[in-house]
């Protein structure tokens, strides 16, 4: 059942990458898109390659929906509750071992006297 899915899945975001790539730019972008005509005209070329972009993009949603329960086993829970943190721990940091520098290393050179 799942690798049914998940080829369902795959094919859905084959075909959504396609689709998308069909259709004619809007402008603004890099200006690459429309031109030429086709045997459908522009308008109705447009309004079927959008309702078919809803149509893959509502499928691919709930299939990635329905991949992600079954990859949590469908118990419901949060995955979260599954890691074995307790609820009051800290996370360790990393051991940072910074030399400190010496009392008189913190003061610049004296300067020497000036003689006269």
């Amino acid at each position: 059942m799942h690798n049914i899915i998940l080829i369902i899945h795959l094919v859905l975001a084959l075909c959504l990458i396609a689709v998308v790539l069909l259709q004619r730019s809007e402008g603004g972008a890099l200006g690459i898109g429309g031109g030429g005509g086709g045997l459908v005209s522009q308008r109705g070329a447009a309004t079927a390659l959008t309702k078919m972009t809803w149509a893959l993009a509502a499928g691919f949603l709930c299939t990635s929906i329905i991949l992600t329960i079954l990859a949590s086993g469908g118990d419901g829970g949060s995955l979260f509750d599954r890691l074995d943190i307790a609820p009051d721990a800290t996370v360790p940091l990393p051991n940072l071992q910074v030399p400190l520098p010496a009392d008189g290393d913190l003061l610049p050179p004296a300067a020497p006297a000036p003689s006269q």
